[in-house]
């Protein structure tokens, strides 16, 4: 599909040497089809990377989209250019007078902080009530996820013994439903937190269904029943390398962190193995939860 993104960011550059079909503002407007409107809050360190996975992925749909990014106003991380930042992102403050077809919230590094100590968790609070009466359908990711769902409906998350780091065979726990078609029984999703979930939680809220569980990782996709709040508790989105360069760094830094699991093979290769999974989830959002039950058009008064 054409993804409709400015000629001089990065991921215009690197999907195209991918033939995926990148598309300028300029011949966007030339064409008589309303985009559908997708904003990206991107939390993570890696913005560049980040950007470019997620923007990747919703490119596999015949659909015209146009991304926003949004950054945090209250945080700015070290990680990326403020050139970058200022030329490709707007604050929430700046678009929070329109409305998005679909809206994704990825994760961060701070899930050993209690949400009240993450610097712009009062922003990150606006956002999530903000989407929900001016967003279709919202996707949160790993530390978003938990975010969401102590915000939403309470559920807090719980710290674990040892970071869940690698990936972790997953089960589809239901036998009809949209956001999975085509998805095999089983799959698999990388994993890199050290904080969860519980099951038990989760099922104690009648509004929320455990779509994805893992026996290692715990669940691991959840959704609202009405679609509007959809919550991934790893990185689908990851690249191949992703896993292998965090792991990387931390051994650079001196952490005691083990290699991945269930990552390379024998010989230390990297076994792609979630790749079908994540575009198949981001296209059948796309189409399911956001594409057939959005408006056509925004009222213009909103």
């Amino acid at each position: 599909m054409p993804i409709i993104i400015p000629k001089d960011i990065p991921a215009y550059g690197t999907l195209k040497k991918e033939n995926i079909f990148v598309m300028t503002e300029r011949r966007a407007v030339s064409q008589d089809i309303r985009p559908i409107e997708i904003a990206i809050v991107n939390l993570m360190p890696t913005k560049i990377e980040t950007e470019t996975q997620l923007i990747r992925l919703l490119s596999n749909s015949p659909l015209q989209v146009r991304i926003t990014l949004i950054k945090t106003s209250t945080y700015t991380g070290k990680n990326t250019s403020l050139e970058h930042l200022e030329k490709f992102y707007k604050t929430f403050n700046e678009i929070k007078g329109k409305k998005f077809d679909g809206m994704i919230i990825t994760g961060a590094p701070v899930e050993t902080l209690e949400f009240s100590q993450v610097k712009y968790w009062e922003e990150l609070k606006e956002i999530m009530e903000y989407a929900k009466e001016n967003v279709t359908s919202t996707i949160y990711i790993c530390w978003a996820a938990q975010a969401g769902l102590y915000y939403h409906y309470g559920i807090n998350k719980r710290p674990l013994d040892k970071k869940i780091f690698g990936i972790y065979k997953t089960q589809k726990k239901v036998e009809f439903e949209p956001l999975l078609k085509g998805v095999d029984d089983i799959f698999y999703v990388p994993h890199s937190r050290y904080t969860t979930i519980l099951v038990d939680d989760i099922k104690k809220e009648k509004e929320l269904t455990i779509l994805a569980s893992s026996k290692e990782a715990g669940a691991t996709i959840v959704k609202s029943k009405d679609g509007k709040n959809i919550f991934i508790t790893g990185h689908i989105e990851y690249d191949r390398e992703t896993l292998d360069n965090e792991y990387r760094r931390d051994k650079d830094k001196g952490m005691d962190t083990l290699p991945p699991e269930n990552y390379y093979d024998e010989k230390g290769k990297i076994l792609f193995r979630w790749n079908s999974i994540a575009n198949l989830l981001y296209s059948n959002w796309l189409n399911y939860y956001v594409y057939q039950v959005t408006p056509y058009e925004f009222k213009k008064d909103e």
